[in-house]
């Protein structure tokens, strides 16, 4: 009778400690305000720091373009912001498409940038917006729900974005015109997001998808942080965060998977991935790519860590984008 008491006070002290470490998991991880951006900065393995003097070089240029704070209602109330740049256009090329001089050429292409975890839209693409504003495109850069200036206390790691998603490309549209072509670009989570809106019946005016470093899910990329650079196990705390987010934030932690969502997807996609990325493995980054069933493209930039790809290679980075650009638009 001893040992059968001391075996029940044993399991009821293992499902504590489980309740309590599902808990801690689930509020550093999923909350706005625990998340934090030098915790994140910290496992991505990257080193940032010999980047800033490029980052703050082409902020120069960028912020000194013409943008402005925009905002939409998400699909659940939530009143979600981004930072807006027109399309340049040089005199030239504007009186070449017109036909006349002194007239400014309608905007024909546009891109969307969707930031990673514990980001902003304005700061996490601050160097590749330099690049797209000289390529000529309009462009929109959202802060993810319970990120930046946008509402929200749970993060949606895609599942809940790229509902999101649909609500910035119909913003795109009304501001730039009916025959607007836009590209999806996005950066980890971000490029999870566009990968998942993949999957979503899209306007017409939607014409290709980039996705740099994206994960399938947040259930399979949490699995591998914690088995693999914290040396712990997923259970319990991945399937009791998966039930309490089912709860607060209304989506499970696998309901919505990059890899199902691209089998759906009806338009070209461009997917590139670091070959040294520790934090989203490019393994994950080749099973989305054998399951989409969609026009594909992969870039394996060798040497890069997470999101580091960009700079680690700009020139070929740079040339993929021009050519899949050509390809769409």
């Amino acid at each position: 009778m001893g040992a059968l008491k001391n075996i029940v006070a044993a399991a009821g002290i293992l499902a504590a400690a489980g309740v309590g470490e599902t808990v801690y998991f689930y509020n550093r991880t999923m909350k706005r305000g625990n998340a934090k951006t030098e915790r994140t900065t910290k496992m991505s393995g990257t080193d940032w720091q010999k980047y800033f003097p490029l980052m703050e070089e082409r902020k120069g240029f960028v912020m000194a373009q013409p943008h402005s704070d925009e905002y939409v209602t998400s699909f659940d109330g939530l009143r979600l912001h981004a930072t807006y740049f027109p399309a340049l256009v040089n005199e030239e090329s504007a009186e070449k498409e017109s036909g006349e001089a002194g007239k400014t050429a309608k905007v024909k292409k546009a891109v969307i940038c969707f930031h990673g975890y514990t980001g902003e839209g304005l700061s996490n693409h601050i160097a590749i917006a330099d690049y797209f504003l000289k390529h000529g495109y309009a462009m929109l850069l959202p802060d993810a729900r319970a990120h930046g200036e946008s509402e929200g206390e749970y993060i949606g790691f895609g599942c809940l974005d790229r509902k999101d998603a649909l609500a910035w490309i119909d913003w795109m549209i009304g501001e730039c015109g009916e025959d607007v072509e836009i590209m999806l670009f996005g950066t980890s989570m971000g490029g999870a997001t566009v990968l998942m809106t993949s999957g979503l019946e899209l306007p017409v005016n939607v014409k290709g998808i980039v996705s740099d470093c994206g994960f399938t899910s947040p259930k399979e990329v949490f699995t591998h942080v914690l088995n693999n650079m914290y040396h712990l196990p997923a259970f319990p705390a991945i399937q009791g965060a998966d039930l309490i987010n089912r709860k607060l934030a209304g989506y499970g932690m696998d309901e919505c998977n990059a890899k199902y969502e691209v089998q759906k997807a009806q338009v070209p996609i461009l997917f590139i991935h670091g070959s040294a990325d520790t934090f989203v493995p490019c393994s994950m980054c080749d099973e989305i790519y054998e399951n989409c069933r969609s026009r594909k493209r992969k870039l394996i930039v060798e040497g890069a860590a997470h999101a580091e790809s960009y700079y680690k290679d700009m020139a070929t980075y740079e040339k993929t984008l021009d050519e899949f650009a050509e390809e769409i638009f």
